[in-house]
């Protein structure tokens, strides 16, 4: 098992890579004046968060890779405490370009920003889930990182954490662009994955052993997605997340207990993997409007 390294502050990863500290709670840091920086292989985490775009890369991204994707760099976002490997074999590139943006929470806590962070889904994203970037798009996000770096460069007064904070969020913000995009560019290997995703919660509960009602989780790892990865992708492709689609299809089962079959509303709620009929009931009426009973006596 690699050994992992953890960082706590934004010293700490400009003395991780070998850079110099601007700013105690956000730093930019320029890869290509980088040198190997990595002695071995190890796994690396930080409390702060990490922004990350490379046109190198050692081990290539295999997930989605498509005709229609850019092959010439992809940008990762990582969430503080999340664990992310790094290899010692760097591609040897000439040109090679890459910066990071790396931000404690401390920065923008007590800012908007810091309400709207959980929206940016895509820093619980996997790596192998990277956003592929166009020459434009890479061109908007290196602009956003310069006003971030060139504000680092002055003197700290009453406006930097302001300026530092907006421009961060204009960055997330085009990030968050540029993945709807991705998610439409991919929309063929998409709809493969949303058949795949249906397909696994019919055959859950077509299961004769239910061990209680399939999670988000268990469904990403049915086609090894992230969590948040596939909720957005469902959104986008069918108006619907995860947890959505978990729900229509128990209540499509559900409601072909109750027109063909003489169970009880209890029998059925346990052989749906309800461990409280209560529970089955009140999502059913939320669904559908009425009581399991009602729509029973409807049908």
């Amino acid at each position: 098992m690699k050994p992992i390294v953890h960082l706590h502050s934004i010293s700490e990863i400009n003395n991780f890579m070998k850079g110099v500290t601007r700013h105690p709670l956000v730093a930019v840091v320029d890869f290509s004046k980088v040198e190997e920086y990595i002695q071995e292989d190890i796994r690396v985490s930080c409390d702060f968060y990490s922004v990350m775009f490379k046109n190198y890369c050692a081990n290539k991204v295999r997930y989605g890779r498509q005709t229609y994707d850019f092959q010439e760099g992809s940008l990762i976002c990582i969430a503080p405490r999340q664990v992310m490997s790094m290899d010692s074999e760097i591609e040897k590139k000439e040109n090679r370009i890459g910066w990071g943006l790396f931000f404690h929470p401390d920065l923008i806590r007590g800012t908007s920003l810091n309400a709207k962070m959980k929206e940016y889904t895509f820093f619980s994203y996997e790596t192998s889930e990277a956003l592929h970037l166009s020459e434009k798009e890479k061109q908007t996000l290196h602009d956003c990182v310069l006003k971030i770096q060139n504000e680092l460069e002055e003197n700290i007064d009453n406006h930097s954490q302001n300026l530092i904070v907006s421009n961060i969020e204009v960055l997330l913000n085009y990030c968050s662009r540029y993945y709807g995009r991705q998610f439409i560019t991919r929309k063929s290997s998409n709809r493969d994955i949303v058949a795949q995703v249906e397909s696994a919660i019919r055959e859950y509960f077509e299961s004769d052993t239910l061990n209680g009602l399939p999670t988000v989780t268990y469904l990403a790892d049915k086609v090894n997605l992230s969590a948040n990865y596939l909720g957005d992708l469902l959104k986008k492709e069918t108006g619907m997340n995860t947890q959505d689609h978990i729900h229509y299809f128990l209540i499509e089962a559900a409601k072909g207990h109750l027109r063909n079959t003489d169970k009880s509303i209890s029998e059925i709620a346990y052989s749906l993997g309800f461990e409280y009929p209560q529970y089955f009931s009140k999502l059913f009426k939320q669904k559908t409007g009425n009581t399991p009973q009602q729509f029973r006596n409807l049908n």
